[in-house]
Parts: C-alpha cells; structure tokens; sequence
C-alpha cells in the first residue's frame, strides 16, 4: 500500500568520537525515506532552499522514492543542524541549529499523494504536521514523531495532532516528559489515553516498548551492534523500516506491529555503523533479514 512521508531535508555536521562528518546529508524524511525503501515505495514530501547542495535523485537511485513531493524554494535556505556526541553517545548534544526553511509554510502535498493510505508525519512543530494532514484524504494508518522542544512549548497542539493519529513513536524521555511518568508502562497507557492506539517508545541501546491498540505490550532489546560510529537518524531510520513494512503488508495488526519494530530495530543499528547514509545506502534487504534472524536468536531460551 501507498506510504507518505513528510518531514526534514537537512545540512548536518556530526561530530562524534569516531570522528567528524560536515556538511553531510540529513535529515528526518532523508533516513526515513531511505530505510522504508527496504520494504516499499515511498512518497517523499519535503521542503530545501535553493542552496542545498545535494542531488536525491541521485542518493535515491534504483530505490522506488518518489521525490514529486520534494520542493525548492527560491530565495530560501536549507534547514542546518550541527551536533555531538559524547561517552556512549546516548544522547546527541546540538551544537546550532538554523531552521531556515523549516520555520516557514509547510510544502504542498501533491495531489497524486493525497490518497496515501500509510502516512508517517516526521518531526516538526505540531501545527505544521497538522496541516500536512489537513492536505490527505482519510489515510488508513498515520504515525508521527515529536521532541522535546514541541513538548515543553506546543503541549496543547501536540495533544490535537494526537487525538488524530493512529500511532505516536517517541523516546523515553520524551515519554516521561509528556506524562510526567517515570514508569514507561505507566507513560504508555497515559499517553494511549491522549488519542494515539498504538504508542512506541524508544529506549536507546535498551530496546523498545510499545502498547497497541488492544492494550497489549511488547518489550524488545536492542540489536547487539559494537560498532557505533553515529547515531543521528537511528529513530527515523527505525520509523522508516517500521512503516515500511507496515505498507508492505497492508495491515497494522498486533501481530504485524511486532514484526515491524523487529525490522526497525535491526535496521535502525545498521545506520548507526557509519556518518550520514554511509552505512545503510550500501547494504541489501538481505543484511536487514539477516539481522532480523540473529536478533530472533538473541531471544531464545
């Protein structure tokens, strides 16, 4: 089934203690895009300036993402973000960021998109990722992503953009910052009550837990990788593969939903292996089963 995504195109600087990327390619609806292409195509909606030196066709090449969605905007600038990592590198440190074309109007969907079916609304303010659902015509299956910021400083237009999604997917603190919870079950059912039927926070390198529609929770570790050299874009990469599966099988079920987070997960630790899409651009949907399958016997007892 269709799958759209709407989020940023972004200029990163990533410093790590592995080493140093400038000016490499980021962004929320990049990683996303990428990972999902694994399961299903993709409808790739999203905003540059007219100085974004990067060609997605290129980068998306011989992959099934329709950049019809993508625009460029004369006389605007590029979202830039620059960031850090330190220690265990479970938290990125921003270091500046410029919001440039992401503080202005959101991009238009097309209207050969507006039937999408699976739609993932990327990080960004509240209001925009509402309007960007104003624009869809009764899709199936709409998930979305917040942080922080919009948490603290957009709570009531976080909460509308909830009580119109099926699925809310967040991290741990972002979780207990919402709630007020520090027990996440707790947090999960709370946050389930704010509208969204199926909630799945991330915890880093400790896993995954989520609470689907029917009040059943699910709990999954982490895929075992030592070979972390950045983590930016692991969420959305994980969102990407989760969706992307979901479209491929046309059905967000319990038992689907499961399998899903499954495949983000592994494929979210194959992006963290290198900078930028160095790391998952070059690999096959086979590394990604294969991974599923180790990750499988980690869990048998």
């Amino acid at each position: 089934m269709s799958l759209l995504v709407t989020g940023s195109i972004g200029i990163d600087t990533v410093t790590t203690p592995f080493g140093k990327s400038e000016n490499c390619l980021g962004g929320s609806a990049i990683y996303f895009s990428m990972a999902a292409s694994f399961f299903s195509p993709v409808r790739f909606v999203g905003v540059v300036g007219d100085d974004c030196p990067f060609d997605l066709t290129k980068v998306f090449a011989g992959r099934d993402v329709d950049l019809s969605g993508l625009e460029v905007r004369p006389g605007s600038k590029t979202f830039r973000w620059k960031g850090s990592y330190q220690g265990d590198m479970s938290q990125a440190l921003t270091d500046a960021v410029q919001l440039n074309v992401l503080a202005e109007r959101p991009p238009i969907v097309p209207e050969q998109f507006r039937d999408s079916e699976f739609v993932f609304l990327a990080n960004t303010h509240p209001s925009l990722q509402i309007q960007l659902l104003d624009q869809l015509k009764g899709p199936k299956f709409v998930a979305a992503d917040t942080m922080n910021c919009w948490i603290e400083n957009q709570t009531e237009e976080l909460k509308k953009l909830m009580s119109r999604i099926d699925a809310l997917i967040l991290n741990e603190g972002e979780a207990k910052m919402l709630t007020k919870v520090d027990h996440l079950a707790r947090a999960a059912l709370e946050l389930q009550e704010m509208g969204p039927k199926v909630i799945i926070i991330k915890k880093g390198s400790h896993g995954v837990i989520s609470l689907d529609r029917n009040g059943n929770f699910f709990s999954l570790p982490a895929y075992p990788t030592t070979n972390v050299k950045d983590p930016t874009g692991a969420g959305d990469a994980f969102a990407g593969a989760l969706m992307g599966y979901l479209a491929s099988v046309g059905k967000p079920d319990a038992g689907y939903l499961r399998t899903a987070i499954a495949y983000g997960t592994v494929t979210a630790s194959l992006v963290i292996e290198g900078f930028s899409l160095s790391a998952v651009a070059s690999v096959s949907r086979s590394a990604i089963d294969a991974r599923l399958d180790q990750l499988r016997k980690t869990l048998e007892f």
